[in-house]
């Protein structure tokens, strides 16, 4: 997975930010929940046609997510409740940023499907690989929580936005390199799906 590979790259660098921000004294759960307000705001700029208001304030949020998780490794504060609100709260952030991309995108040149369709079907496909692990999870169908952490794909999450943040940043030339993002990652995210159904399958 490339998220664990970044951060076994970028850990002193991390560690450095976690340092920083934990002499403002803001629990790691707080920067979690404040995450959502630039992306609020780069939903509303995409919604009135600014790529690049959109861009810069759903990397401020990315960064918020970071320092989260950063402060609290330097605090020692993780815990279960603060890894539950910040899956929450990045799917909400994640939603938003697909949101205001369809808004954003309605009115260029449609690519092999209507914007509609583009993305519940990019929706969809981003919903499901978290789906089948949780599900296969409660169900007991993989035991091992070794096995459930190792079960990966092509396109998680830290892939998904890469690439779509790289679309925007293309996006910025031309509008057609941003839907070719949102196309990959929404066919990726349903091979990352199936990747992950015949994991259970085969490990169950």
């Amino acid at each position: 997975m490339l998220k664990a590979s970044f951060r076994d790259r970028t850990r002193g660098v991390d560690v450095r930010i976690g340092i920083l921000f934990s002499k403002l004294r803001i629990p790691p759960n707080v920067w979690t929940v404040l995450s959502l307000a630039p992306a609020l705001g780069g939903f509303m700029a995409l919604y009135n046609g600014s790529l690049a208001w959109g861009l810069l304030l759903f990397f401020f949020s990315a960064f918020m997510d970071i320092i989260d998780g950063t402060v609290a490794r330097v605090t020692d504060s993780v815990s279960n409740l603060g890894a539950f609100l910040d899956g929450v709260v990045d799917r909400y952030v994640e939603f938003t940023l697909y949101l205001g991309l369809y808004f954003y995108l309605r009115s260029t040149p449609e690519v092999l499907l209507s914007h509609h369709l583009l993305f519940l079907f990019l929706l969809f496909g981003a919903l499901m690989p978290s789906f089948i692990t949780a599900y296969a999870d409660h169900r007991h169908v993989i035991a091992d929580p070794e096995k459930l952490r190792n079960i990966g794909g092509l396109m998680e999450r830290f892939e998904r936005l890469g690439v779509i943040y790289a679309g925007m940043l293309f996006g910025l030339a031309d509008p057609v390199y941003l839907t070719y993002a949102v196309i990959l990652v929404a066919v990726l995210s349903h091979l990352t799906a199936l990747q992950r159904i015949f994991y259970v399958i085969r490990e169950g």
